[in-house]
C-alpha cells in the first residue's frame, strides 16, 4: 500500500465536544483541511466508522496539484455510547490521478485496485466543557464533581465533631464544679463521680459523637447521590421531551378539532330541555 500523499490537518486526532452526559454539543463543528502538494490530481474519500453520527461536506472530491480543501466534520444530536467510545474513527483515502486520465470519478473509484489507494486513520476525541476528555476517563466529570463535595463534607464535619467533644467535655467539668459548690448545701448525701468513671463516661459520648457524625456523612453523600441521579433523569427527560414537543402540535390539534361540534351539540341540548321544562312547569 503506498504512502499517503495527502497532507492531512490535524494529524492524528479528530476533537469532537459533549456534554456531561455523552451528548454531541449542537452547532459545534470540526474541520479536517487537506493538502494536495504533488503536482498530480488525487481523488480523496471520506470515510468513518459511525457514519450515522456524522455529516461529513464533502465526503469526497478532487484536489488539483498544490491545492487545499477544509472538510466540515459535525456530529448529529445523539448520545455518544461509553461502550463504543473508542471505535470512532475517520479515514481519508486517496489515489494520484494523471490528468490526462481524468474522466468520470464514479467510474474511476470502481476501476481503482485497493493496492492503489492510500489510506490514513484519525481517531475521535471527545471533551466535556470543562476540558475534560471523555475517552480517557472511567467516570463522567459528573461523577467527579460528586466526589468534590462528598470530600468537602467530610472536611467539614471535622471541625465539628471535635467542637461538639469539647463542648461535651466543658459541660462535664462544669456540672462537677457545681456539684461540688451545691454539695455542702443540700440535704442529700449525693456521691461524686470518680476521675476514671468520668474519662470513661467522656469516651464513651465522643465515640458515640464520632458515630453520629459518620452517620451524618453517610446521609449526606446518599442525599448527594440522589440530587445527582435526578439530575440525569431530568437531563435525559428534558431531551426526551425536545423531541415529543417537535412533533405533537400537529396531532392535538387536529384532535380537539372534532370535539367543538360534540360541545355545539351539547349546550343547543341543555337550552331546549331547560325551555321544554319552563313550557311545562
Amino acid at each position: 500500500m503506498p504512502n499517503q500523499v495527502l497532507t492531512i490537518e490535524p494529524q492524528n486526532e479528530l476533537k469532537f465536544k459533549v456534554d456531561f452526559s455523552g451528548l454531541f454539543e449542537q452547532g459545534c463543528t470540526t474541520y479536517m483541511r487537506l493538502i494536495n502538494p504533488s503536482s498530480d490530481a488525487v481523488l480523496f474519500k471520506i470515510k468513518t466508522t459511525a457514519p450515522k453520527k456524522y455529516c461529513v461536506r464533502p465526503n469526497s472530491g478532487l484536489l488539483t496539484p498544490n491545492s487545499k480543501i477544509e472538510i466540515a466534520i459535525t456530529p448529529q444530536p445523539v448520545y455518544v455510547d461509553q461502550n463504543e467510545k473508542h471505535k470512532h474513527k475517520f479515514m481519508v483515502q486517496s489515489v494520484s490521478v494523471p490528468e490526462g486520465k481524468l474522466s468520470n470519478i464514479d467510474q474511476m473509484w470502481k476501476e481503482i485496485s485497493p493496492d492503489q489507494l492510500m489510506d490514513y486513520k484519525l481517531k475521535c476525541v471527545f471533551e466535556t466543557p470543562r476540558g475534560t476528555n471523555l475517552n480517557d476517563s472511567g467516570d463522567n466529570a459528573a461523577q467527579n464533581e460528586v466526589n468534590k463535595k462528598r470530600v468537602a463534607v467530610a472536611d467539614e464535619a471535622k471541625p465539628t465533631l471535635k467542637e461538639d467533644v469539647e463542648g461535651l467535655i466543658q459541660n462535664e467539668a462544669k456540672r462537677r464544679k457545681d456539684d461540688e459548690q451545691t454539695g455542702p448545701l443540700s440535704a442529700k448525701t449525693t456521691t461524686l463521680p470518680t476521675s476514671e468513671n468520668v474519662e470513661n463516661d467522656l469516651q464513651k459520648a465522643s465515640l458515640e459523637v464520632i458515630h453520629l457524625r459518620e452517620e451524618e456523612s453517610k446521609l449526606r453523600q446518599e442525599n448527594l447521590q440522589l440530587k445527582e441521579e435526578l439530575l440525569r433523569l431530568h437531563q435525559t427527560a428534558g431531551g426526551d421531551a425536545r423531541v415529543v414537543r417537535g412533533h405533537s402540535y400537529g396531532p392535538e390539534k387536529q384532535a380537539q378539532a372534532p370535539s367543538l361540534p360534540w360541545m355545539a351539540t351539547t349546550i343547543v341540548m341543555a337550552l331546549i330541555g331547560i325551555l321544554i321544562g319552563k313550557f311545562f312547569m
